[in-house]
């Protein structure tokens, strides 16, 4: 009998499939980054307990172009500083990604807040422009020139902090508890360049982003990184606490039972 693809894998290609996973080779993306402070009462309200603010109401988007084997893939996330336990990192709110590979694996393996969207970083000359797209809507852009080069961070640790969670088969809470992990990543920057431009943050019902305004802007870059990332589970959280916030995850409301956003039909 020819061989079911959806049968079982055998032991030596489960330990083959692993044995490749830990040998990636880099994996290098261009991206623009920008970083402003924003009202620190909209912070504060969009970070589900335990996760608290920092001294400043930070925050950060990420858009990226990485270069994969095989087919290129649009990165983005737009997330806030918050602190956990005494680590200091970001919470995204909202990771579009090109590609459905992408997006299962940090759904279901870490609890990334992934969505498939549009992602765009392109470069004339000094000319940058980068953009998050969903439901045709550019709902972030960055806009300006290049104006000179920066000098090169040393490998830094980054922490990202989600919620790995699963809606309950009948429809009200969680099938288990959820639970928060810190997502650790190394990252190393080989290009670094300033950008003097701007951030324009657009209405969207489906990414309302628009909550977070440019208050002061810290900086704007454009480079060129690679990281890896490895992820652990902290400590399980208060289903009743997060209940809250999932709405965070889904464009529609009746996923989570929630209420239709306002003015939408």
């Amino acid at each position: 009998m020819a061989r079911v693809r959806y049968g079982p894998r055998t032991e030596a290609e489960i330990a083959a499939a692993r044995s490749a996973q830990a040998k990636l080779p880099d994996i290098w993306s261009t991206g623009v980054v920008a970083v402003w402070e924003s009202d620190p009462d909209a912070v504060a309200a969009v970070l589900p307990p335990p996760l608290k603010p920092i001294g400043r109401p930070l925050v950060r988007v990420n858009i990226s172009e990485v270069d994969l084997p095989g087919y290129p893939l649009g990165a983005g996330s737009f997330a806030v500083a918050a602190a956990h336990d005494g680590v200091e990192g970001w919470y995204p709110l909202v990771m579009p990604m090109t590609h459905e590979r992408a997006l299962t694996g940090g759904r279901e393996v870490f609890g990334e807040p992934k969505k498939l969207g549009e992602v765009t970083v392109e470069r004339d000359g000094l000319v940058v422009r980068a953009r998050l797209a969903r439901h045709g809507i550019a709902f972030v852009e960055v806009r300006g020139a290049v104006s000179g080069e920066l000098p090169l961070p040393q490998p830094s640790r980054k922490t990202d902090f989600y919620f790995k969670f699963l809606p309950a088969v009948d429809g009200s809470g969680f099938d288990a508890d959820p639970v928060l992990v810190h997502c650790v990543r190394d990252e190393k920057v080989r290009r670094l360049e300033r950008i003097t431009g701007d951030v324009v943050l657009r209405e969207s019902m489906y990414d309302p982003v628009a909550d977070l305004p440019v208050r002061r802007l810290v900086e704007i870059t454009i480079g060129e990184k690679t990281s890896d990332q490895r992820g652990r589970v902290v400590e399980r959280v208060s289903a009743e606490a997060l209940l809250p916030y999932v709405h965070q995850r889904y464009d529609d409301p009746r996923q989570i039972l929630d209420a239709p956003p306002e003015g939408s039909v």
